[in-house]
């Protein structure tokens, strides 16, 4: 399993987010070592109405309880927010994969502050299917980030 096959999966998560009338990001959570996908998640906030249910979140809570934390690796379509950082640092997740930082960038400072590897891909679809979604729903994305 590699960085780019579990942005693939997040990328997944972010069209059935935006597919099912939310916002697309998306999130997986893995064991490398182990090569499986142990969480998935998309942002569900407008769904949901939970204003904390962004991609990151959801992807961890669906994790459910475990001790394996420090050794998964987190990958998301977007930088993950403060919020999203704040819960990956509190489980001692050890490596980001980043999607594409170009249309928000998120408190990775934070993460490197904490020894967190972070990867930030690039990835042309990332950054397309957000700039489109910008673009398209202004208001419904910056309430998702808080403005």
């Amino acid at each position: 399993m590699t960085d780019q096959d579990l942005l693939n999966e997040a990328i997944k998560e972010a069209e059935l987010g935006l597919n099912t009338g939310g916002l697309p990001i998306g999130s997986v959570l893995a064991d490398m070592d182990r090569g499986v996908i142990v969480a998935r998640g998309h942002n569900l906030r407008v769904q949901s109405g939970d204003p904390t249910a962004h991609a990151e979140t959801v992807c961890i809570r669906n994790a459910g309880r475990r001790r394996d934390w420090p050794r998964l690796t987190l990958a998301s379509t977007l930088s993950p927010c403060i919020m999203c950082t704040g819960t990956a640092l509190l489980y001692k997740i050890p490596r980001v994969i980043v999607g594409e930082h170009e249309n928000f960038m998120g408190a990775e400072d934070l993460f490197r502050q904490h020894g967190v590897e972070l990867v930030v891909l690039n990835d042309a679809r990332c950054i397309k299917l957000m700039s489109d979604f910008v673009a398209a729903q202004p208001d419904l994305w910056n309430e998702d980030i808080g403005e």
